[in-house]
């Protein structure tokens, strides 16, 4: 199975999972009047919704380079995390205009044995996505992965902040049903932060490998004199590198060709997230 079969069939099983979790409390939320509970459920929403765009995204990123798009379709993988973090800021957003009139309408929330139950079974399930689906993106450098794993990360710190309101309008303060909803919203935001930084680094060529621990590999090739003008872009795991090597100035076209393809092919598997490498010659002494 490829790299991305495997993100598809972990993503399908994701989005099978976050419409459980988001029917099951959305429903039971909107019933009992609960606040906290619709906040939760429709947060669970935008996980499978954006595990939907996930699944666009990476079959737009699929298709291999062509002469109009030399270097792939990869980026197609950040636009669609960039696409995640937009869905985060517009259910914080929800969230908070649904807490202004919860406060404004007066209500009151029923909290049932029911609420409890659907809280704690669907806690247990985003733990278990949370850390399957981090997992998965780290093994497969997928970018998708990384940032659907932080989405339903912050479900469960807003699943607790859920139970713990739901405890506390039991005991007869309903007005903290809101207050959950406001700190759910806040919770959302913190992740939208993380996702769009992570997007930015791809789409702004941040550095992707120390350029140190490249010099230092490089340098372990015997006829190399020097190496320098290290550069690297691209995605965690669709990495490109430019550099340059000194070689001996006696050395003809040929010999120095060669050692280049040698540095080329030495680095794609000593970098295992390493998709192309450009390697400039230049005879030692000579300045640019």
């Amino acid at each position: 199975m490829t790299r991305i079969q495997n993100i598809r069939r972990i993503l399908l099983w994701v989005l099978l999972l976050n419409v459980f979790v988001a029917t099951a409390k959305w429903v039971y939320g909107v019933l009992t009047q609960s606040l906290g509970m619709q906040a939760d459920g429709l947060h669970s929403f935008f996980d499978g919704l954006s595990n939907v765009v996930g699944l666009v995204g990476l079959w737009l990123a699929s298709p291999l380079p062509d002469a109009n798009h030399p270097y792939g379709h990869k980026k197609f993988e950040t636009l669609t995390a960039g696409a995640i973090g937009a869905f985060l800021i517009i259910t914080c957003a929800y969230i908070l205009w649904k807490a202004y009139r919860s406060w404004t309408m007066n209500l009151h929330p029923q909290v049932t044995t029911i609420s409890f139950m659907i809280m704690l079974i669907t806690l247990g399930i985003n733990i278990f996505v949370t850390y399957w689906e981090r997992k998965k993106g780290k093994e497969l450098k997928s970018d998708i992965l990384t940032a659907d794993s932080y989405h339903t990360a912050s479900d469960i710190l807003t699943s607790v902040s859920v139970l713990a309101g739901l405890f506390a309008v039991q005991a007869g303060y309903p007005f903290i049903d809101p207050f959950v909803a406001i700190v759910i919203a806040g919770v959302i935001a913190w992740t939208a932060t993380i996702v769009l930084k992570d997007v930015l680094s791809s789409l702004t060529d941040r550095i992707r490998i120390d350029p140190q621990n490249i010099r230092t590999a490089v340098m372990t090739i015997p006829g190399i004199l020097d190496c320098h003008e290290i550069r690297t872009r691209g995605l965690a795991n669709h990495v490109f590198i430019d550099l340059s090597i000194h070689v001996e100035p006696a050395w003809t076209v040929e010999q120095a060709h060669g050692l280049a393809a040698d540095v080329e092919a030495f680095l794609l598997t000593h970098f295992e997230s390493v998709e192309d490498v450009v390697v400039h010659i230049e005879p030692e002494g000579h300045s640019t």
